[in-house]
């Protein structure tokens, strides 16, 4: 049997129709990704990335090829499979750990389990004494703590980052890697990030899968040996930062690379 949080993507494909003819957004994803991983994926705007996250996730289930958690294909969504997306999409009218918990209203938990994982959930995040806040009462790196929090509150096997830090400022952001890494390590729970900034993905990664668009594919998978904490100002990053740029550059479009 597969450990828990093994994910595989198996010749994966996803095509839309536009104006009566079909439009190829994937094409032959595979990816294989073991318990505990941090995966990031990079990539032009427009190559899919967003799009398989949807499919991981259960939110498409139109889609050729299979998706298995843990040797078995998914179907819909789960509580198996956390997601964070760039907006974190809290709701105004529900206090902080009210939106935690509401992650949890299909669980089946007591209600003291829950109020248990809600409160070790703001901890985790560094939000205590923050439980009664609403929203609006928060900051942009604050809230998305707060929705990293509850895609984490279940307890998930895999939770799914699409452009999770996108939004904030660059400081934020900054601090906001530091936090992820920690969570990361301490929930040991198998991660996969999209984002368009390949320091971030350097930064936080065992492994980097560079897509290509028109239609998207996986254009490479480089594994990150840096040794932990990772320093941004080593030749080593450097050196692991061109390498993926440059990946990113051979795989481009004539039409991208003469712009």
């Amino acid at each position: 049997m597969s450990e828990r949080g093994s994910l595989e993507i198996k010749n994966v494909g996803k095509s839309y129709e536009v104006d009566r003819s079909e439009l190829k957004v994937l094409e032959n994803i595979n990816l294989k990704v073991s318990p505990g991983e941090f995966i990031s994926i990079v990539g032009p705007s427009g190559c899919g990335k967003s799009t398989l996250l949807r499919l991981v996730v259960g939110l498409d289930d139109n889609f050729g090829g299979d998706i298995l958690l843990d040797g078995k294909r998914i179907s819909g969504t789960s509580l198996q499979r956390g997601i964070v997306f760039q907006d974190h999409r809290l709701l105004p009218w529900l206090t902080l750990e009210e939106n935690i918990d509401l992650a949890l209203e299909n669980s089946g938990w007591s209600r003291e389990k829950r109020r248990q994982a809600v409160a070790d959930h703001i901890a985790l995040v560094g939000l205590k004494g923050f439980e009664t806040v609403y929203p609006h009462q928060l900051s942009g790196g604050m809230s998305q703590r707060a929705a990293i929090a509850r895609g984490l509150v279940f307890k998930p096997e895999v939770l799914l980052l699409d452009e999770p830090l996108g939004a904030l400022d660059a400081l934020t952001r900054l601090r906001l890697q530091e936090e992820l890494l920690r969570i990361w390590k301490t929930e040991k729970v198998t991660m996969l990030l999209v984002t368009h900034d390949v320091e971030e993905a350097i930064y936080l990664s065992d492994r980097i899968v560079v897509m290509h668009s028109g239609p998207g594919r996986v254009a490479d998978d480089i594994r990150i040996d840096l040794p932990w904490p990772r320093d941004r100002a080593s030749h080593e990053f450097a050196d692991v930062r061109r390498e993926i740029l440059r990946s990113m550059d051979a795989y481009a479009p004539a039409t991208a690379k003469a712009a």
